[in-house]
This record gives structure tokens, sequence and C-alpha cells, in this order.
């Protein structure tokens, strides 16, 4: 055999095959760990995005725009949570056992996941930008159905642009990987591809997204310095100034979330092009991966909506007739 050394504790991926990768020996303690914590934080991701989907999918009074795109979003996190074991093996093991071809289909569909996240991240600065900035304008321009078409075009793009770039560099023809041991999984490409993958798919976006923020920041500063002005004169708050006030309040807690997503998004980004170590980008890989996990959190947290319909859903009230009509704003309708 090609890889017999003089150390017998060697292990390989696949021992029959002269091309086999080496594989990475752990302790019992770290195989026990690993594989206890892994699918736990799979399980989680799962449900509390599951959560998500059907509160926004059931009840009717949460059928606006920008829940379309935080559905949108809870559907990308709760698959990166089903991929999540896959991804968990492949670090544990360090070995790829599944073939080539779905090496490049899970490249692909990991790739759109993570694409279509930062595409609604997108989306919701653009919502948040127009619902704050031109609030008159937001009715006829940002629809339902406007928003569903966005999304779905977001996600046909991303998918599209990710099939070209693993095609591109050769992930289905095992001949063009020479450099690859077998049972080796990982994303190998050229440095062009590479500066047009971060420009396409974080920088850009990211200028967007900042962009549209900071203009988000500065007119919810000036809208909150009138309305406290009012109230502190005595004068009557409209109902536009109130409804002001909570799309800026919805700003802030949506801001929170792609500001979460950022923190988790730059560091790897750092890594994967300034660091040579395999440790440490799958340490960052999985901290982005987790961020699936956390955005169930951030609506817990500022939309008591979102409270309400979990206590409905896990008490199996969601079965009730004519539940989906139910106003879930109204603490004594449930």
């Amino acid at each position: 055999m090609a890889y017999e050394t003089e150390d017998q504790e060697t292990q390989y991926c696949f021992p029959d095959i002269n091309s086999s990768c080496v594989k990475k020996q752990r302790s019992s303690h770290e195989y026990n760990f690993m594989y206890l914590f892994f699918p736990l934080l799979s399980a989680w991701t799962v449900f509390l995005n599951l959560l998500v989907i059907i509160s926004i999918s059931h009840f009717k009074k949460l059928h606006t725009p920008t829940n379309m795109i935080i559905l949108s979003l809870s559907v990308a996190d709760l698959l990166i949570g089903l991929v999540m074991p896959i991804e968990a093996i492949r670090l544990i093991e360090t070995c790829w056992y599944f073939g080539d071809t779905f090496c490049g289909f899970n490249l692909i569909i990991i790739g759109a996941i993570l694409s279509a996240s930062v595409s609604n991240l997108v989306l919701i600065a653009v919502d948040r930008y127009v619902a704050v900035c031109y609030p008159l304008l937001y009715p006829q321009k940002i629809t339902i159905s406007n928003m569903l078409i966005s999304i779905c075009l977001s996600w046909v793009y991303y998918s599209a642009y990710n099939t070209v770039l693993i095609i591109n560099n050769g992930y289905f023809d095992t001949s063009y990987r020479t450099d690859m041991c077998y049972g080796q999984c990982s994303a190998m490409m050229s440095f062009t591809w590479i500066l047009t993958d971060l420009f396409v798919c974080f920088t850009f976006p990211c200028v967007i997204i900042i962009t549209l923020y900071l203009r988000i920041f500065y007119v919810v500063h000036q809208q909150v310095k009138v309305i406290n002005s009012l109230m502190k004169g005595g004068k009557c708050v409209t109902d536009g100034s109130v409804k002001r006030k909570s799309e800026s309040k919805a700003a802030l807690t949506l801001g929170i979330i792609v500001s979460v997503y950022m923190l988790c998004w730059i560091p790897y980004y750092i890594c994967a092009l300034s660091v040579n170590s395999s440790t440490v980008l799958s340490v960052l890989t999985w901290v982005v991966y987790a961020n699936s996990g956390l955005n169930p959190l951030v609506y817990a947290l500022f939309y008591p909506w979102f409270k309400k319909t979990v206590k409905v859903i896990l008490t199996l009230k969601i079965f009730e007739p004519a539940s989906s009509l139910v106003n879930i704003f109204i603490e004594n309708e449930l």
C-alpha cells in the first residue's frame, strides 16, 4: 500500500485506496462531545426556525411584506440546520464518505443557502429603508406579491450563481482535482473566483446594507426627536407619528439581526483570506452555521407576537377552528 508507514496507528478514510486522505485521530472524549453537541445544535436550529415558519405561515395577521423576508430567512436557517449533520460528520471524521458527485451538490446547496440568507438581509434593509424614509410610498411599492417575487428571484439567482461557481472549479470532474486526496470535499477555488465570490456574496451586499442602515438610523434619530418634542410640549401625537415610531423600532430590531449575521461572517472571510489554518476556518464556519440558531432568539426577545404564537403552537391551539384568524397582537384573544 502506497501510504504505509512505520506508524501503525495511522488511519485512512479509505484504507483500500492508495490516494486516500489521512483520517485525523481524536480521543473518545472528543468524539463523544462532538457527536452530542452537533446533533443538538442541528435539532435546536431546525426546531426554532420551524416555529417561526409555522407562525408566519399560519397566522393571517403576520402576512406582511417584512414577515415574508423573515419567513424566507427562517427557511434558509432551517435548511442549514438540516445539512448540519452531514457537515458534522465531515468535521468529526475529517473524511468525506458520500462520493464526489454529492460533494459538488452539497457545496452548491450550502453556498446557495448561505448566499440567499445574505440576499434576505439586503431585502430587509431595503424594506426598512422604504418604510422609514418613504412611509407614504411603502404601501404602494412594498407589497406581499412584490416581496415574494423579489425573494424567489434572489433564491434562483444565487442557486444559479453557486452552480456555475462549483462547475467552473471542476467539482464534478475528478480528473481536475489532482491536488486533492480521496475522501476530501472542500472548496478549492482559484484566486479570481475567491475575489469574485467575496464581492458577490459578501462585500457588495454588506455595502448596500450598511449604507441603507446608516440612512435609516439617521432618519430614525430625527423622527424620535420630533415625536419626543411633541410629547414634552403636551401636543397631540398623531397616529402617523406613532406608526413611524413603530417602524423605527422594527428597523432597530431587524438591524440587530443583520448585525449579528455580519459579526458571524466577517471573521470567517478575514480568516479565509489571510489565515492558513484549517482548524480556525472550521471553527469560524460553524460560527456561521450557528447563526441560523440565533435569529429565532432575536425574534423571541424583540417580537412579542413570536412568544404568543409559540405558546399557541406548543399548546396545540393552532388546530382549533379559525385559529389562523386570531389577532395575536391582542393578549385576551389567545
